[in-house]
């Protein structure tokens, strides 16, 4: 079944009716008040706000990779605007407008778009907190009644004798401004009207009915008094300067207005190299056209997306709106007092330094970089804020990226322990230096490398350490549990950080296969051979690349097993077993072999406070009332379930059982152990009625599943577990481990077959 092609388009065209027409006129409503305000702190005619959001709206939006995010004058660049028509006058600005389109054009076409985002989002904050201050700033002087000077701290020093002098009317129309705008949107009815409308409504409706003497907007001839741009003159590497500027400020605004737009709605996602490439052809028309430059806005979009907008009709039609109001009205905007718009741009200056992104900033310790690069725009300029910011930036970046902890403590007597963490790279050789000479010659030291990068300089220091302490008698054991930096370098082998293999923790293996124990590669050193402890088994050995030493030094006794938890483990699970010190709460009763081989958390993955964990030779349940009678299994099995409230008891046989090679021949002279084995001779009788399966292993394989079924029906003799599986409050499971195979089968319907393995890709 098919739908028509004018099916799908009276459908596209009643969700544009629906919602993006409505969505349109509310963004109309807030883009002429804010346009008319940017093009006042710009010092551009206040008809070239009216062309960009014009503009933006039709050109960027029917072009530009989002379909919500709305273009058009942006705050953010009022002061380099402002600037440049000081510098080179209007005209001038105009064509510099149309050059960075122009440059714009080729960087979308280029496809580095994605480049912008690599700026950090705390300089642009910054950016934008430092232009609110100074817009202001320098708007505060207008809503008094006088004039804004040239720069912030100009403006600082003159309010005191500002604020002295009787403006009474400005100041009035100012206030009531910003306190409409403050209280109209928290008025549930009247926020279908955007507050700056109503803000300029109510000061433009005051000044008319009290005839004060105000400075209203100059919009004389609407459209028809803007001017055609003219090349600017001077010097032309200041002017190529301005031209980068501005490409690059209003692209890197939209770009990252277009990324936080895909989290206003869920259409199509944002191409940012068309988005780029459309606010190149915006510029270009606009500066043209004789309006501002063009750059995605954040007000603007977001009020777009919650008002509902499905589609770029809405950002289309609201630049429609913006050119048929002005054309048809602009004696109306005539009436609006200076000084309302200025209260406007007070308004919008301190909203842009958003306190919420300081506390975002905070978690990555990206503060200093917001208040530099804010600090820099209002005290030295727009462009220096920026780059200072940006070397700010850079500098934190690279000091993380070299960051390193060297850590060495004494862990016995003669005995120290160095845990060296981070990228270790030649600024951080004096560090690790220092912290090396501290320790004794001839002592022993383990020394933990958890590196994700070692740079030559400072494997050349480390290495030279380690050639002389050997030399005085010292014992060094490197162990890498991340990357074999240490080890690569000494082997000649070259690592690239974003090319190595992740590396598995050891934790699992038997404790002679761990630390000395590990395979060694050598280095021929000046004063002899050294031994690197490798990782993945490199350099050959048996089971599978892993090479165990024999012997005493092959494995290490209890002590030195709990001394390598208490070092590495510990630390990570003792916040969990903190919560967990009071009450256990498992889920599994894991009824399973006293064999060494097998490890219940590794072959089921889980962890502390999973597993209620009964170990017995055999895994046995005697039956209820079998002789010898045998409480400890039955005491286990019922404080599980009625204490501890299991859902599951689990019975974990496995291949190559010593207590059922028993049962199949003769029983070792044990008393204690011939008396428990007594407990599988219904195993036994079992595994001798049924007949041979045509997969048989042999007998002892088929003798160690049977005894897991039996083990089964054994714990459905005692009536509180059958009284809780008949009520399906408890479920009965049967495992089976093929140690040789690393293999867990599972019961279903009297046969175990292999667990599915999970396969990802």
């Amino acid at each position: 079944m098919t739908i028509s092609d004018d099916a799908i388009s009276r459908r596209n065209w009643k969700s544009v009716l629906q919602h993006d027409v409505p969505a349109s006129l509310v963004v109309f409503l807030v883009a002429v008040p804010l346009s008319l305000g940017i093009a006042v702190a710009s010092g551009a005619p206040v008809a070239a706000g009216l062309v960009a959001a014009v503009v933006g709206g039709v050109v960027a939006g029917a072009l530009g990779g989002s379909v919500v995010q709305v273009s058009g004058p942006a705050a953010g660049l009022s002061l380099v605007v402002a600037e440049l028509v000081h510098t080179y006058g209007w005209r001038a600005t105009c064509a510099i407008t149309v050059m960075a389109g122009v440059l714009q054009l080729g960087l979308g076409w280029l496809k580095v778009a994605r480049a912008a985002l690599g700026v950090s989002p705390a300089v642009v904050h910054g950016m934008l907190a430092g232009v609110g201050v100074v817009i202001a700033l320098s708007q505060l002087h207008i809503v008094l009644g006088g004039s804004p000077q040239r720069s912030a701290l100009e403006n600082v020093v003159e309010l005191p004798a500002q604020i002295l002098d009787n403006h009474t009317h400005s100041v009035v129309i100012g206030v009531l401004t910003i306190g409409v705008l403050l209280v109209w949107g928290r008025v549930p009815r009247l926020r279908t009207v955007p507050a700056p409308l109503a803000a300029l409504m109510v000061a433009t409706l005051t000044a008319a009915v009290t005839g004060w003497d105000l400075t209203k907007v100059d919009l004389k001839g609407g459209f028809s008094s803007v001017e055609a741009p003219l090349m600017p003159q001077g010097d032309w590497h200041a002017i190529a300067g301005a031209v980068l500027l501005v490409a690059l400020l209003a692209g890197v605004e939209s770009l990252l207005t277009c990324v936080a737009s895909n989290r206003l709605h869920d259409g199509p996602r944002a191409d940012l190299d068309r988005e780029l490439t459309a606010q190149g052809v915006a510029n270009v028309v606009s500066g043209a056209l004789g309006g501002l430059p063009v750059a995605g806005v954040v007000v603007r979009t977001t009020t777009n997306a919650r008002a509902g907008a499905r589609s770029r009709w809405s950002t289309v039609l609201h630049g429609v709106w913006v050119l048929l109001f002005t054309a048809a009205f602009a004696w109306m905007i005539a009436l609006i007092p200076l000084e309302a718009l200025a209260a406007l741009l007070l308004f919008i200056g301190v909203q842009m330094v958003n306190l919420g992104h300081v506390r975002n900033l905070r978690s990555h310790r990206e503060i200093p970089v917001y208040f530099v690069t804010m600090a820099g725009v209002v005290l030295v300029g727009l462009a220096e804020g920026v780059a200072i910011g940006l070397g700010l930036a850079a500098l934190l970046a690279l000091r993380r990226l070299a960051w390193v902890s060297v850590d060495v403590r004494q862990a016995g007597e003669r005995r120290w322990r160095v845990v060296v963490t981070g990228s270790l790279t030649f600024l951080g050789v004096p560090r690790l230096s220092e912290a090396l000479r501290g320790i004794p010659a001839g002592s022993a030291v383990e020394l933990d490398l958890h590196l994700d990068f070692m740079d030559n300089a400072a494997f050349e220091a480390l290495h030279a350490w380690r050639l002389e302490h050997e030399r005085t008698g010292g014992v060094i054991d490197v162990d890498e549990p991340h990357d074999e930096w240490y080890s690569a370098a000494i082997s000649g082998a070259r690592l690239y950080p974003a090319r190595i293999p992740p590396r598995h923790d050891r934790w699992w293996l038997p404790w002679a296969y761990r630390r000395r124990s590990r395979p060694m590669d050598s280095y021929a050193g000046d004063a002899g051979t050294y031994e690197v402890i490798g990782a993945n088994g490199a350099g050959g050995g048996d089971h599978d690349g892993v090479t165990a030493i024999p012997g005493p030094q092959g494995a290490p006794d209890l002590l030195e097993g709990t001394r390598e938890f208490q070092r590495r483990t510990a630390p990570m699970v003792r916040p969990l077993l903190h919560r967990m010190a009071r009450k256990q709460s498992p889920s599994h009763l894991f009824i399973t072999c006293a064999d060494s081989r097998i490890v219940p958390n590794i072959i089921t993955a889980s962890g502390p406070g999973d597993l209620f964990t009964l170990r017995n030779i055999g895994n046995l349940v005697p039956r209820a009332g079998a002789l010898p009678a045998d409480d400890s299994v039955a005491a286990t099995i019922e404080y599980a379930v009625k204490v501890l409230d299991v859902r599951t008891i689990t019975v974990c046989g496995h291949s190559g059982c010593g207590a059922m090679a028993a049962l199949l021949g003769e029983v070792p002279d044990l008393p204690a152990l011939r008396d428990w084995l007594r407990h599988g001779r219904q195993s036994l009788a079992r595994f001798v009625a049924e007949e041979r399966t045509e997969d048989d292993a042999g007998p002892l394989d088929r003798l160690c599943r049977v005894n897991v079924i039996q083990q089964l029906d054994n714990l459905r003799t005692h009536p509180f577990v059958d009284a809780l599986v008949r009520a399906g409050r408890l479920e009965l499971t049967g495992l089976y481990f093929d140690i040789g195979a690393a293999r867990v089968h599972v019961l279903e319907q009297e046969r175990f077959t292999p667990v599915p393995e999970l396969r990802t890709g």
